[in-house]
């Protein structure tokens, strides 16, 4: 494995550093060793794809030992820093605790809690606890973190701008009080539009993470993002939203006409301008053949 100090040391100084970097977001290790060899700098675990992935549901199909496991697989295999979704820490703030230390020891590098009620959901309709409660299991990972790797990442997630009614103070004030109240490293305040963004990020101390899934209506360039002071670059399904469409379509070409649509998928992908993607040049086959000559009869 990595060594975890170091990736959480890497992790951190990627959210406190002038430029900011992309997280580049899945769920599997074949995701994570994509982002990897294209030059990513940090791989984010969703807890949405993950439930997807092993639940085939998006809403809140994953226990804490799920995601535990499965972020030791891709750990296991990269050298970059995995940021790894808790969701709403699997229960009250003695297992928030619990859920950190956890993390930690799995080679985890960072993660954020979000202040939904449990079981979250995705978009409107969402229900928050009070901002009492988030602070006290922000309290216990900040606490959790600094007895075994303070240099683990945690970041503060504010869902309020989708509870029906919320206004932007509202988001504000939650956001100001769990940054001023625990001293948490980083805050995302997951507010919809871009002008708020930027208000956010100006106004909130520290590190500011802002979250535009690919179906939001708001898609600020890299520059923009950078020269509001976001801290990075977050997409959540980076790694899986094109494989998906892709699926499907081509799935929906070979009902219509049968292995005419293999035929022309792999002429198409010896065209493509990047190579072809293979298991073998993507999770490293030079690599297992040198072993096997160093070591095979």
């Amino acid at each position: 494995m990595p060594d975890q100090k170091r990736m959480t040391t890497r992790l951190k100084e990627l959210f406190e550093r002038d430029e900011i970097f992309v997280l580049a977001g899945g769920m599997n290790a074949m995701g994570a060793k994509m982002a990897e060899a294209l030059g990513f700098e940090a791989f984010y675990m969703s807890g949405g794809n993950t439930s997807a992935q092993l639940m085939g549901s998006t809403e809140g199909g994953t226990s804490m030992r799920d995601m535990v496991d499965n972020a030791r697989r891709i750990v296991n295999v990269i050298d970059i820093p995995a940021f790894v979704d808790m969701d709403t820490g699997y229960g009250d703030a003695v297992q928030v605790y619990d859920t950190v230390k956890e993390y930690i020891r799995a080679g985890i590098a960072g993660t954020h809690l979000e202040d939904q009620v449990y079981p979250p959901k995705s978009g409107p309709r969402r229900r928050c606890v009070s901002i009492e409660e988030m602070v006290g299991k922000l309290r216990a990972a900040m606490d959790a973190k600094m007895e075994l790797d303070p240099d683990f990442v945690i970041v503060a997630r504010c869902d309020y701008a989708g509870v029906p009614g919320a206004t932007f103070e509202e988001v504000m004030e939650r956001c100001l009080a769990y940054k001023s109240e625990t001293n948490v490293d980083v805050v995302c305040p997951a507010v919809a539009s871009w002008e708020h963004n930027v208000e956010a990020i100006r106004r909130i101390p520290g590190p500011v993470l802002p979250l535009f899934t690919h179906g939001s209506q708001t898609h600020p360039t890299l520059q923009e993002l950078q020269d509001a002071g976001a801290a990075a670059a977050w997409y959540p399904a980076l790694t899986t939203m094109a494989g998906l469409q892709a699926s499907w379509d081509f799935l929906n070409d070979f009902q219509e006409r049968g292995t005419q649509a293999i035929d022309d998928f792999l002429v198409a992908a010896a065209r493509s301008k990047w190579g072809v993607a293979t298991n073998g040049n993507i999770l490293g086959a030079d690599r297992v053949k040198e072993l096997e000559d160093k070591y095979l009869p």
